[in-house]
């Protein structure tokens, strides 16, 4: 559809787009001005942050942004739910008289079962509570058709409210956190008199040095331990060394000088071999058990074990004039001296190193127990410390009630507003004319649509799909 067609259908059906413009703007126009003006009372309220809110809401608790902002919503939501309150609602009808702010209900009183429950729902949605993000701040609205009965209905609220949060913030357990804060406080001091007592009984006084002293003490003894433990070993070592050399020199017969005893053996010795001889003698003439023979046998015998006794006893002891001997055996006695002194020292050195170990881990146990007992005085002292700054605001906080002080400040209180926010005029006029534009236009191509007849030759040469040839005007100029 062309420019033409369009200008075409609005000169055809001008009359009813003027009437249809008309009517449905007259109508929005006029419903406008007659609809009863409603005003909008504000007021701003400043939800300042006590530490008893601090420690309810956990705001301080973290050093995070995030978690203060949460905790800055939920104070604000908490105080939103107390404005919003039916009780507050209806103490603030009662106080203004429900004839004076909703008079349509107080007329159908009778009608209705509960009069007063229906002006507090229609309080309620007129009412607006909201918090200002990232602030302490919320923002209250009322509105009615009075502006007087707005602003001071939004006012009254608000002096119920802070009457109401005085009271819900009120501490009624003073005298529950007074025993708590006593019995804590006995806690601490019978920690104190515990550690005190422990200390003095195990003589514990200061860990740290006498945990270094022991330390020191230990080290050194240790050192002279393991000095000791080598001594012994090189003692043992020289021992066996000089056995050894006193051994070979007893086996060394070259060293020692001749004395009684050897000739005594080398006597024997001569003998023995003349026994044999005529053993053997014997033996030849007689049979083996001649009496000769067994007496010749057992003179043998005999010289044997003589020569084997006197050998054992010049084995086993120093031959006279021998000093390479007697100089061992002098370095053997000092040697074994040295030896059982070093065993005695070293003896004496486990010991006292045992019982050093006894004493670290006794005082590591007692270090446990003061850490213990320490630990038992920060817990006991923190509960004291809690309890009694809880109770200082709880002072504080009756002080405040007595004085009707309040955490709540009004940052601007409700004014007489002097323009209504509905009915906007101005922009129901504006919307009455696009609607009537619509309606109108809508009107005009809705009866063109509908229409029977063609009015212009391309409708028919679409219709008859044939060629117009020629064309008579409606009317000559």
């Amino acid at each position: 559809m062309s420019i033409r067609d369009i200008m075409t259908v609005l000169f055809k059906h001008k009359g009813k787009i003027l009437l249809v413009f008309i009517a449905i703007t007259t109508a929005i126009s006029g419903g406008t001005f007659l609809l009863t003006p409603v005003y909008e009372a504000k007021s701003s309220l400043l939800v300042k942050l006590w530490k008893e809110d601090s420690s309810r809401l956990g705001i301080g608790t973290g050093n995070s942004g995030t978690n203060l902002m949460l905790s800055q919503d939920e104070l604000a939501n908490t105080e939103i739910q107390v404005l919003t309150s039916r009780e507050l609602a209806e103490k603030v009808i009662t106080t203004m008289g429900l004839q004076a702010i909703y008079p349509d209900l107080a007329l159908r009183g009778a009608k209705n079962a509960n009069p007063i429950a229906v002006a507090v729902d229609s309080f309620g949605k007129s009412l607006k509570v909201s918090g200002v993000r990232k602030s302490n701040v919320i923002s209250v609205s009322f509105q009615h058709r009075d502006p007087k009965i707005a602003a001071g209905a939004l006012n009254l609220l608000v002096d119920a409210f802070k009457e109401k949060h005085l009271l819900l913030h009120s501490d009624p357990q003073s005298s529950f956190i007074g025993t708590q804060l006593e019995s804590f406080q006995n806690k601490l001091r019978d920690s104190e008199r515990s550690l005190q007592e422990f200390q003095q009984a195990n003589r514990v006084f200061s860990l740290e040095e006498q945990r270094s002293l022991l330390l020191r003490q230990r080290t050194d003894l240790d050192t002279s331990y393991k000095t000791a433990r080598n001594s012994i070993s090189e003692n043992s070592n020289k021992i066996s060394a000089l056995r050894a050399q006193m051994h070979n020199v007893a086996n060394s017969k070259g060293r020692y000088t001749n004395t009684e005893r050897d000739k005594i053996i080398t006597d024997a010795k001569s003998k023995l071999l003349e026994l044999q001889l005529k053993e053997q003698e014997l033996r030849r003439k007689y049979t083996e058990s001649n009496r000769l023979v067994v007496n010749a046998r057992r003179e043998v015998e005999l010289v044997n074990q003589f020569l084997k006794e006197q050998e054992e006893g010049i084995a086993g002891k120093v031959k006279t004039g021998n000093p390479v001997y007697q100089n061992l055996e002098i370095e053997l006695f000092k040697a074994e001296g040295e030896l059982n002194a070093q065993s005695a020292k070293a003896e004496a050195l486990r010991v006292q190193l045992r019982q050093l170990d006894n004493e670290i881990a006794a005082l590591d146990l007692n270090e446990n127990k003061v850490q213990n007992l320490k630990r038992e005085i920060a817990i006991n002292e923190k509960n004291y410390q809690t309890y009694a700054d809880r109770q200082e605001e709880a002072r504080i906080s009756d002080a405040m009630n007595k004085l009707k002080l309040s955490n709540i400040s009004v940052i601007q209180a409700a004014a007489v507003p002097t323009r209504p926010i509905k009915p906007n005029n101005r922009l129901n006029v504006m919307l009455g004319i696009f609607l009537g534009i619509i309606a109108s236009l809508t009107v005009a191509y809705l009866s063109e649509s509908m229409a029977q007849t063609f009015s212009d030759p391309e409708s028919i040469e679409n219709y008859l799909e044939l060629p117009v040839l020629l064309t008579i005007p409606d009317k000559e100029v």
